[in-house]
């Protein structure tokens, strides 16, 4: 049988919007947001405590032996404060963290609220109704530069009904009000009916939604279990979780609304799992460019009529600028958008957005590289260096400035690996040190000394985010790019082995020439490192480089494209250094 899980997934991802969630206070549980019970029991005790007595080990027998009646959260409230303003503020502390609480992350927005704020943004959920009186749910979305439309009174729920269509729109139904709300609903006789206009919008969102229940125990909220009741009408299917199978007033409710039960460990990885789900399968769903075949056949066409420079200059110019354009708006990719200690599923989907609108580019990269001549040099070296330098602001989290560097890093590894495979070296020269980018100073520097995986994700922790890459050893970043760039490259290095020979080549000569410009720093460590340390039987790259650069000299032809300095004890010095960097860490442990 399918699990629920995977259904209720494909169902929310490809009927987009359909669904509204009702949330109960299980859903603030991880936040440490008291329920209004454990409200009840810490006012019992401050009573006992004015009173003299003793109420344990149970605070409600003590509380009617003392007071002859069971405590009751609105009616206790009203006997301890008297005004509404008054009430706010001794409820203020149970719902508004101190800076110790921040500092601990408690009662603030948790991970279910986050998942849910991607699902909102995201345009999957636009409604929501909850009994909770808590605000982590709008911080969440405020977070996201979402201020969802707080349906808590009476008035607002009269203008309300047709936000419930509002193809953008989000908003919150908070049934029992706000606990900065003066008319915040708490006992029985209070949760037995709605004013007609919250009734009514109940009932158009219950007939017209499906539902997705969860941290609701069904047992309170007379009128809310009403509204579910009247609703006849089940054309889209309820999906009620639980961290137990539901009885009693929530079993009746399955029952009656033919709903599908999914069992949970609790609401912060049930929203997790299902945010990373939807958004994988609307990863999956995205068409194929299919425009890049086109557009490479159309380069490869270009290629061999010189009479085709113009509309190669103005295919490359107008793609690129595409790309340009799409990198550079801070709306869709927000330079603090992520940051060190963000959430994995947003820097996710910001790495897959990436290579999805540079697959075209690439491929025209790819390709161009592969068959262009000398004359055609300056338009990858162009495209390099436009993609490496996208406009917008410079100061924002490393984590999400430095990733808008991703599509180009692609570009750099598609057009180097292919010369290096064609043993155009020239080339390979040119793509390294001729495209300038400009540095956080201002200043222009190489792009070999501004672009490389550690300058894109610069931490082993935020690498290990990528996309099957959890339980990865080093080297994280470059073994993910060995497996992206496989498919794109496929056409040109059929055969496997072959493809990581140059894989590893253009890696550890990049990492050479990175080491020969800096006097205190090195170049990356890639792929080529672990197979280093793990070949016995065969010549590693790094091997077969050195011995190559042996027999020939001065001859060889990266120096005499110009790599080195064209001088082979250039080659030599930085080769010894960088070697001896690899070999000194996996000595230290290194994790390979």
């Amino acid at each position: 049988m399918i699990d629920p899980k995977l259904s209720l997934a494909i169902s929310v991802q490809s009927n987009k919007g359909v669904y509204a969630l009702l949330l109960g206070s299980g859903v603030s549980r991880s936040a440490q947001i008291p329920t209004g019970r454990e409200i009840i029991w810490d006012l019992i005790g401050k009573l006992a405590k004015l009173e003299g007595g003793d109420c344990e080990p149970d605070r409600a027998a003590w509380y009617k032996d003392k007071y002859e009646e069971y405590p009751d959260y609105s009616k206790l409230l009203s006997q301890v404060v008297y005004s509404a303003s008054e009430r706010r503020e001794l409820l203020r502390p149970y719902f508004e963290p101190t800076e110790e609480e921040q500092e601990e992350g408690l009662k603030l927005s948790t991970e279910a609220h986050q998942a849910i704020a991607n699902l909102v943004e995201s345009g999957y959920i636009r409604v929501i109704i909850t009994t909770n009186f808590d605000r982590l749910l709008e911080n969440a979305l405020g977070n996201k530069g979402r201020a969802p439309i707080v349906i808590n009174t009476e008035e607002i729920a009269k203008s309300a009904l047709p936000l419930i269509t509002h193809p953008t729109g989000c908003i919150i139904v908070k049934v029992n009000g706000d606990y900065l709300d003066p008319q915040t609903k708490n006992t029985a006789d209070e949760l037995k009916k709605y004013p007609e206009p919250i009734e009514r919008l109940l009932d158009r969102i219950f007939d017209e939604f499906g539902l997705i229940v969860c941290g609701w125990s069904g047992d309170s909220d007379i009128a809310l279990r009403a509204a579910l009741k009247r609703c006849s009408n089940h054309r889209y299917t309820t999906y009620w979780t639980d961290i137990r199978e539901p009885k009693g007033e929530a079993g009746n409710l399955i029952s009656l609304r033919q709903g599908k039960f999914i069992h949970i460990k609790n609401a912060d990885r049930f929203f997790g799992e299902l945010a990373d789900n939807v958004f994988a399968l609307e990863e999956y769903s995205k068409p194929h460019p299919l425009d890049s075949p086109v557009l490479a056949y159309r380069v490869k066409k270009y290629l061999r009529d010189d009479r085709c420079d113009i509309r190669l200059h103005d295919l490359m110019h107008q793609e690129v600028e595409e790309l340009y354009a799409e990198l550079s708006d801070e709306e869709k990719f927000p330079v603090c958008g992520i940051s060190n200690n963000g959430h994995k599923d947003e820097f996710r989907r910001h790495v897959k957005h990436y290579e999805y609108i540079t697959k075209p580019v690439l491929a025209m990269m790819i390709t161009g590289c592969r068959w262009g001549k000398k004359l055609h040099e300056d338009h990858w070296i162009h495209c390099l260096e436009r993609i490496a330098n996208p406009s917008g602001k410079r100061n924002g989290i490393p984590v999400s400035t430095n990733l808008r560097l991703y599509p180009a890093l692609l570009l750099l590894y598609g057009g180097g690996i292919i010369s290096i495979a064609t043993e155009n070296y020239e080339l390979f020269s040119a793509l390294l040190n001729k495209p300038k980018v400009r540095s956080v100073h201002g200043e222009d520097v190489p792009l070999v000394k501004s672009l490389y995986t550690e300058s894109v994700i610069e931490k082993e922790s935020t690498q290990k985010w990528l996309p099957g890459m959890e339980h990865e050893r080093k080297p994280v970043f470059s073994n993910y790019l060995y497996k992206i760039l496989r498919e794109p490259l496929k056409d040109f290095l059929p055969q496997d082995t072959r493809y990581q020979k140059c894989f590893d080549r253009f890696e550890y000569l990049f990492a050479l020439v990175n080491t020969s410009l800096e006097d205190d720093a090195y170049g990356p460590i890639g792929c080529f490192a672990f197979r280093h340390k793990n070949e016995h039987r065969e010549v590693s790259i790094m091997q077969e480089i050195g011995d190559e650069a042996s027999v020939l000299g001065d001859n060889w032809p990266l120096l005499k494209a110009g790599l080195f300095k064209g001088d082979v004890k250039e080659f030599n010095s930085a080769k010894q250094k960088f070697d001896k960097h690899i070999n000194d860490f996996i000595r230290r442990g290194g994790n390979f």
